[in-house]
Order: C-alpha cells, then structure tokens, then sequence
C-alpha cells in the first residue's frame, strides 16, 4: 500500500480501521456462542482484507480530490458522500451472502458457519467505524505530518540562516 499511496501515512491510516472489525466479531462470537476456532480465524484473514478494502477506497478519493485542488475538508466530506454507496453495498452484499451459512443452513454449513459469523459481525461493526474512523485519523495524521514538515522546514531556514551570520 505504501508504493500505491507514494508515502507511509496513508497505509497507517487504513489499518486504524482493522481494529474496529475485533468489536464486532468478539460480539458476534459470543452472541451466537460460538468458539474461536479455525475457520473463525480464516473469516478474520477474509475480513481484513474487506475492511482494508473498505478504507482503501476512502483515502485513495480522498487523495483524488485533493491533487484536484479541494479543500482537505471538503474532500473528507465529498469523498464521504460520494463513496458511501460502493462501500455499503460491498459490505451488504458480502454480509448477506453469509447470512445462510452463518444460521447454518444447508449441507456441511456447521464447519463454515463460525466463518461466516465472524465475516457478518465484524462487517457490520467495521464499517460503521470505517466510515467515521477513517476521516478522523486522516484529519489527525495530516496534522501530525505537516506540522512534522514545518518543524524540518524551520530548522532547515535556521540553520541556513546561522551560516549566513557566520559568514559575515
């Protein structure tokens, strides 16, 4: 992700959003008590990759729209609205697709269900905190990293203005 985003805050960003998923999915788990098992894990790899998807499509419009030259905020806002729809649609149809094996229905349903248990919960959970966390953290970080910019950038004009000084 950093070669894709041409920097290291962006990735750093996204994964804030994995930790939302564990909400959901220890919910999940102990709603429906079921244990934590093998499949369960394999619904957890799967889910990551769901919900890094989910802030990946964020960030990247978000990027989009500032190198067209909006306002961060703005951007936030825009690529909130705009990108709400393909994000909720994926996690929809990801969760309702599972819904079936996760109630157990169908033949063999038993070894997959905690899968799919673990997929619709923390899909649920995860998006919501997505949508909300994501934005926040890009807010956050930005500040860090231009604030970290000006503090090299001062430093730098200091210092190039004592060897002046020492020059005369």
């Amino acid at each position: 992700m950093a070669i894709q985003f041409e920097s290291f805050t962006y990735p750093f960003i996204i994964m804030f959003s994995l930790p939302t998923m564990i909400i959901g999915v220890i919910l999940g788990l102990f709603i429906t008590n079921t244990s934590l098992s093998m499949p369960a894990f394999i619904g957890l790899i799967m889910l990551a990759g769901i919900v890094v998807n989910n802030g990946i499509i964020l960030v990247d419009y978000i990027n989009i729209l500032r190198e067209r030259g909006m306002d961060r905020i703005e951007a936030i806002i825009e690529a909130g609205k705009s990108r709400l729809r393909p994000i909720l649609m994926t996690t929809l149809t990801t969760a309702l697709a599972m819904v079936p094996i996760a109630l157990g229905i169908g033949e063999g349903a038993e070894t997959q269900q905690p899968m799919a248990i673990v997929i619709v919960f923390g899909l649920l959970s995860s998006t919501f905190f997505t949508l909300v966390l994501v934005p926040v953290m890009y807010v956050i970080i930005d500040n860090l990293t231009n604030g970290v910019k000006r503090l090299f950038t001062r430093k730098n004009k200091h210092a190039g203005e004592d060897e002046i000084a020492e020059e005369i």
